[in-house]
């Protein structure tokens, strides 16, 4: 009797990314002038598994690359072979290419070996002891350090086909802006794919129907063209392969001519590559997919016993106490009606229970978010001759799953901010008294209902007057504008924005921060910097624990109940006439503690009949989003409690200034409002917040 082993296949990808991950770590940690025996115990051990596994099911190229990785640390553990520096970084490709097979398996796609042949090639010259001394080997295809060459480094020209999907406007993500950055790395051509846009009546204005086909001519590298598009690939369509020099030609001669492919007309959209190229393309493809299909989120999670045992009790309690309120209602009398009151807390108490105990199953501990940062600051800081400490601290506070999964992007916005902007080089660490080792630390801990994370560095910090000169030379601010340190730093994260002098593979293309706010919004969470010059940053995050929960605050407008997100809340207050102001334009303002902040009606905004219209009759809730302070006049406060949030996008369609709903006590459904949607809804922006201010302190003088 045979057995299908393919249901075991996810077990193994689980357990392999796990041992990479353990290689990787190790590797990092390595230190050359005096190598551990265990450290290299237990990359082999990893890599060991990995082969003993992937032969196993059939995974046969995993195991043949492996065996060659494997019999290297063989010859380093048993001290028949010098480890050096070189080896290191050769070891870590290697970790990536098995990472990038598994999930190539993973995922259907047939796996590419062009990686994989390159990097067998140079552990084979290190194998044969050639280069194994000194590393000079300048075999075909290989470096001076005996590693390979990347074939992508300097290529002629790409094409490029991009069909973003319709909400990419909503997300902040802006195709004009990112073909504008396109431009700054060579001579672009774009062509509109418009088979797709509806008829007039049918356009949403907020959606983007468009593909287009763009043809880049330059010494750009692949990783610049991602760089353009890191935000959108994951919910996008793109394909990018390298153009072909004409036949007949030196492909090392600077006067190549190009054969850029011909347009692609809208009825051939789902043809993307030419046929005369597609074999030499066709690596390219693979290697895309299996670069976006490592960013789907997981499917499984792995619990501790402790909390099955848990769960287990507290079902054990609630059929306990489902029992006795069975018999008490066989033969109930009002005599028994304490027992039933007794009876219903413990319900409750129970239920509660269940419910946290059922949410501490998706918890997971930030470090598997923070694992991803020591490859990416060794990487980063060779790139920038930069000399870096990541210090990692709280790893063990834990975070839903959900939240970490799309928390992970914007966490490497940040720390390569702070790599690229933050630290100074060596030299003028030392010239300005400090050490030259620069330390970049993330901070992860909880505070009431929230987790903070930090990410923290001892760099240069902000320069408040170049962000104040060059956000006035785009026009963001005016001149005569006064403005705070703190509303200087937030600058920053204005679309757009940047203070960066040249464009590199890293940073300075203008977007980003914008997006790294908006992605944290999306998840109720906040952004905040503070800086000090010539001391450094912190960019504090603060998200919710889940996003299936929502500690609210319910408000009555009306006969409808709506829930505000408690952290959104500053206070709640009855006003008088003293306290209530008008502006230009017919805006009422709240005048409180020397703040002018918009009063916004929410039963005007969403079209239905108050109790109160007046201001002085209802009551106002101080929220606020994006940095902006609104005061929402409700009729009443009903209460605080926990709230299950429902998806208003998956089961209707999304609604400005509605982030959910949920089912409340009674059966009735009540949306929870989104405070930033919620701002834009009611017209009042940043600029509307800030003239509102400005003129009464000018009436006030």
């Amino acid at each position: 009797m045979s057995v299908d082993l393919s249901q075991f296949h996810q077990v193994f990808f689980e357990e392999s990314y796990e041992g990479l991950d353990v290689m990787e770590s190790a590797l990092l940690n390595i230190d050359i002038s005096a190598i551990d025996d265990e450290t290299i115990n237990e990359i082999f051990r990893a890599a060991h598994s990995i082969k003993g596994g992937s032969g196993t099911f059939g995974f046969k190229e995993i195991a043949d690359f492996t065996h060659v990785v494997e019999t290297l640390l063989d010859l380093i553990r048993s001290d028949q072979f010098e480890m050096k520096a070189d080896h290191v970084d050769l070891f870590l490709k290697s970790v990536d290419c098995i990472r990038t097979m598994i999930n190539q398996f993973e995922s259907g796609v047939s796996c590419d070996l062009e990686v994989a042949d390159e990097l067998k090639a140079a552990f084979t010259v290190l194998l044969d002891g050639e280069g194994a001394a000194d590393g000079d080997s300048n075999q075909d295809g290989l470096s001076s350090t005996g590693e390979p060459h990347d074939p992508q480094s300097g290529a002629d020209g790409w094409q490029i086909y991009f069909k973003p999907e319709l909400d990419i406007l909503r997300t902040g993500n802006d195709p004009v802006r990112m073909f504008r950055e396109l431009s700054e790395l060579g001579e672009l051509s774009v062509v509109a794919v418009t088979d797709g846009i509806p008829s007039i009546s049918d356009i949403d204005p907020e959606s983007c129907y468009m593909a287009w086909n763009l043809t880049l001519i330059g010494e750009a590298t692949e990783a610049q063209i991602d760089e353009v598009f890191e935000w959108v690939v994951d919910d996008s369509e793109l394909v990018i392969t390298p153009l072909m020099p004409i036949d007949g030609q030196e492909t090392n001669s600077n006067e190549d001519e190009l054969t850029a492919p011909t347009p692609i007309e809208p009825d051939e959209k789902d043809e993307i590559i030419d046929k005369e190229v597609a074999d030499v393309k066709q690596s390219e493809t693979k290697k895309l997919v299996a670069k976006k299909e490592v960013k789907t989120e997981s499917a499984s999670i792995r619990v501790g016993t402790d909390k099955i045992d848990d769960l287990i009790n507290m079902v054990g309690e609630l059929v306990i106490t489902q029992s006795m309120l069975e018999e008490l209602g066989k033969e109930f009398t009002i005599e028994n009606l304490p027992k039933l009151m007794e009876g219903l807390a413990q319900l409750s108490m129970h239920t509660r229970e269940l419910q946290e105990n059922v949410m501490r199953i998706r918890m997971l501990p930030i470090s598997f978010a923070f694992s991803r940062f020591p490859r990416l600051v060794h990487d980063m800081s060779k790139s920038l001759n930069k000399k870096v400490e990541l210090v990692l601290l709280g790893e063990q506070t834990e975070l839903d799953k959900t939240v970490m999964e799309r928390i992970g992007d914007p966490l490497v916005h940040l720390v390569r901010n702070s790599l690229d902007h933050g630290l100074e080089l060596p030299e003028q660490r030392l010239a300005a008294g400090k050490d030259e080792m620069g330390k970049i630390t993330l901070n992860a801990f909880h505070q009431g209902g929230n987790i903070i994370i930090q990410i923290i560095d001892d760099g240069a910090g902000l320069n408040k007057e170049r962000i104040l000169s060059k956000a006035i030379e785009n026009g963001l601010v005016s001149a005569s504008d006064h403005l705070s340190d703190d509303q200087i730093n937030d600058l920053i994260f204005l679309p757009g924005f940047s203070t960066a002098e040249a464009v590199t593979d890293i940073s300075g293309r203008g977007v980003g921060m914008d997006v790294v706010r908006r992605n944290i919004q999306e998840l109720n969470g906040s952004v905040e910097v503070e800086s000090t010059e010539g001391e450094g940053s912190v960019f504090t995050i603060r998200l919710p624990l889940t996003l299936a929960i929502l500690d609210g605050q319910l408000i009555s407008v009306g006969e409808q109940v709506y829930i505000f997100p408690l952290v959104s809340i500053v206070e709640s207050i009855q006003t008088h006439d003293q306290m209530i102001h008008r502006v230009s334009g017919g805006c009422d303002v709240l005048r409180l503690r020397n703040e002018y902040i918009p009063i916004v009606k929410l039963w005007d905004v969403f079209n239905i009949k108050p109790k109160h219209e007046t201001v002085e009759d209802g009551l106002l809730v101080i929220v606020e989003g994006d940095n902006i302070k609104i005061a929402v006049l409700v009729d009443d406060l009903l209460g605080q409690q926990q709230v299950v949030i429902k998806s208003i996008r998956e089961n209707y369609r999304p609604v400005h200034g509605v982030s959910g709903a949920t089912i409340l006590g009674n059966g009735t459904v009540s949306l929870i409002l989104d405070i930033s949607g919620l701002i834009k809804l009611a017209g009042v922006g940043r600029d509307t917040y800030k003239k509102i201010n400005d003129a009464n302190d000018t009436e006030a003088a």
